[in-house]
């Protein structure tokens, strides 16, 4: 994030220095981890990972297993997982939600500028046939060549020679 030197910046004194990062990095990580957390693949994995634990754990020699049958420690890794999880992809919808928005923006000004054009394009057609309508069109003046001609060859037979 830049900062702006047209305002003065904000004195903060803390005893344990805050961590910097960036939004936008630490953004796209999420929607990144919130994908894979979507996928077939994930739960692929998850389903093997949670049969293994379980496996050993009822399978093994007693002095082998780390985890016994109530399973606590997976239960509190999973619920740690979980927690992660949701927050990873609630960040990560709203940060489609507001790439939605500014999609919805652009999407109603671009039909904004084509109604404006096609209103234009309206005016001018329309102009274009009411300025025609006092032109001479090709069909009229050849109508009224034909017209002129018959009636030159009537006068012609008309008049003695």
């Amino acid at each position: 994030m830049t900062t702006r030197l047209d305002q003065p910046r904000e004195i903060r004194r803390t005893l344990v220095p805050r961590p910097h990062y960036d939004p936008e990095s630490f953004g796209r990580l999420s929607e990144r981890i919130a994908r894979f957390l979507g996928t077939a693949r994930f739960l692929v994995y998850m389903t093997v990972f949670v049969a293994l634990w379980i496996g050993w754990n009822l399978v093994a020699p007693s002095a082998l297993r780390f985890d016994p049958y109530p399973f606590i420690f997976l239960t509190l890794m999973l619920s740690l997982q979980a927690s992660y999880a949701a927050p990873l992809i609630l960040l990560a919808q709203n940060r489609q939600d507001d790439r939605d928005r500014v999609q919805y923006e652009q999407d109603r000004s671009r039909n904004e500028r084509t109604i404006a054009d096609t209103e234009y394009l309206t005016r001018e057609i329309a102009g274009l046939r009411i300025a025609l309508s006092e032109v001479v069109t090709r069909d009229f003046l050849r109508s009224e060549l034909q017209q002129i001609l018959k009636e030159a060859d009537a006068k012609d037979q008309h008049s003695p020679l």
